[in-house]
């Protein structure tokens, strides 16, 4: 594999010029895809940021707020790598509150958090009209190879060595669905923008990458 080095910022605004050459009167549903310490809501907060700066309206989202309650998600334990991997997410729940109302002919109008997992409760948070030609940005991590509906996809991938050194020891247990993913679904190579970020502060894009 060859990467190109890039600067966060370089990162962020070429994205941003991808994104901001989609028809303007279309919805546009953005992932932000990595291991907890690629910090993938940094790089999403700072997409939006350079979105709204090119005059499109911007939802950020986090797939935190759409995990399955903890009876289900930690029905295997709580250290389940397994588990981690399958039973998670709420995948039926982002679909249909967050991603399916923005495809075309959808309404606009989705709700941004469905659960808290701190209360382990359904979220009180309202539905939202995002207009046509705005942008959903959202992070999260372990999203694709789940058929969710994105139009453009960045992965922000760290080498394993260098994930097992970046990784607290109290999430060391989690190490082993990272290396599931990067078997089963490749998520480096099969992203729009694959980005290798062992040293956040030097991110290469992967040759094959659109940007």
């Amino acid at each position: 594999m060859r990467f190109r080095p890039v600067s966060p910022a370089l990162l962020v605004d070429e994205v941003a010029e991808l994104i901001g050459r989609r028809p303007a009167d279309e919805w546009t549903r953005v992932a932000v895809d990595g291991a907890a310490p690629a910090a993938p809501e940094h790089t999403a907060d700072a997409l939006a940021e350079a979105l709204r700066l090119r005059g499109r309206a911007v939802l950020r989202a986090g797939a935190e707020d759409f995990l399955r309650p903890a009876s289900l998600r930690f029905e295997r334990g709580r250290t389940d790598p397994d588990a981690r991997y399958d039973d998670w997410l709420d995948t039926g729940g982002l679909t249909r509150e967050l991603l399916t109302p923005l495809e075309p002919g959808g309404t606009g109008r989705v709700l941004p958090r469905l659960w808290d997992a701190r209360t382990d409760r359904a979220s009180r948070a309202e539905y939202v009209d995002l207009p046509p030609g705005g942008v959903l940005v959202l992070d999260g991590t372990l999203l694709l190879g789940r058929g969710l509906a994105f139009d453009h996809v960045v992965h922000l991938w760290i080498s394993p060595a260098a994930l097992a050194r970046r990784t607290p020891a109290v999430d060391a247990w989690t190490l082993p669905a990272y290396e599931r993913y990067d078997t089963r679904v490749r998520p480096l190579h099969v992203a729009d923008t694959g980005v290798r970020v062992d040293d956040p502060a030097h991110p290469a894009v992967l040759d094959n990458s659109p940007v």
